[in-house]
């Protein structure tokens, strides 16, 4: 016992600089992370911030039972599954097309160059992002503005709730799709280069190579990051839709956020919130659970596996 205590003190005391520099961020995580748990304990209560916590009255489940017969909680499922799926299909394939196109260009002054340009957009603000959409596709933007001076009719596609997934789509792709090749690029540079000449040597060209090479590389990662993706997919765009909300009416463009925002915020019903934003949560922990143990059918490692 006092062999394992040592061990364990002369290992903290070896860790120590590499501990001290972690410790900001551990208590910020736990201030801003792990301490607001709490309070959803107000999803069990007829909560009042003027009464707080321990005075509110406990109600049980009545709140989650109001919240699965809202009509409108469930308008705002469907959207959010509607668009989660919209962009699964049609924007998560994107980073992977980008960084398979980029890993086959051969000048690294080119490759670097692209690989900046089409990143830089993620650092930019929704705000900013939807301001420049509206410039270019809006009512009065760019294209309307040139279709009009050639006696065409124009079209505000900023305020067609028919064309709203297309829109956000388009806005996540300019914005992030950059980001995400980042990963994927990471993960064919531990390719080796000898499997590539071994296979061209024996014939292969290039879309063989890619399909029996380089695909099998990414798919650990791609798997990885669709398990966390549908854990996220309850979590759409909070700021990007709000921005866009009133443009095109709540019926397309209100999310499980969206609305546990103007419920709980706006309208001050913070148990009703509290309680959709909880089964939120808990869902989405399931659908990892699950995604993950799928994947461990197939034979992948997932987010984790068990030791």
């Amino acid at each position: 016992m006092k062999s394992r205590r040592r061990t364990w003190r002369v290992k903290l005391r070896q860790d120590r600089s590499l501990l001290i520099m972690t410790l900001p961020a551990v208590v910020l995580l736990a201030i801003f992370a792990y301490v607001p748990m709490l309070g959803n304990i107000m999803a069990f209560q007829q909560y009042s911030p003027y009464t707080g916590f321990f005075r509110s009255a406990f109600i049980g489940f009545d709140n989650f039972i109001r919240v699965f017969n809202n009509p409108l909680f469930l308008n705002a499922v469907k959207n959010t599954l509607t668009i989660t799926a919209f962009q699964l299909v049609f924007y998560f394939p994107i980073p992977i097309i980008l960084a398979l196109l980029l890993n086959s260009v051969i000048s690294p002054r080119i490759r670097t160059a692209v690989q900046a340009i089409v990143y830089l957009p993620h650092f930019f603000s929704w705000v900013l992002v939807v301001t420049i959409f509206q410039q270019i596709v809006g009512g009065a933007g760019l294209i309307a503005q040139t279709l009009r001076s050639q006696g065409y009719q124009g079209f505000d596609l900023m305020t067609d709730p028919n064309a709203f997934l297309i829109l956000i789509t388009m806005q996540s792709v300019w914005k992030d799709a950059g980001w995400g090749i980042i990963i994927f690029l990471a993960a064919l540079s531990t390719v080796d280069p000898a499997l590539h000449e071994a296979a061209a040597a024996d014939g292969a060209n290039r879309w063989r190579r890619m399909w029996h090479i380089t695909l099998p590389a990414l798919k650990p990662v791609i798997i990885l990051l669709l398990i966390l993706r549908l854990g996220d997919s309850l979590s759409v765009g909070f700021e990007q839709l709000i921005l866009q909300r009133d443009a095109v009416g709540s019926d397309v463009s209100e999310v499980i956020d969206t609305y546990v925002y103007y419920q709980g915020v706006i309208y001050g019903d913070w148990s009703f919130a509290a309680a959709a934003g909880l089964a939120k949560g808990v869902i989405s922990l399931l659908l990892v659970l699950g995604a993950n143990k799928l994947a461990h059918v197939f034979g992948e490692s997932g987010v984790y596996q068990k030791s």
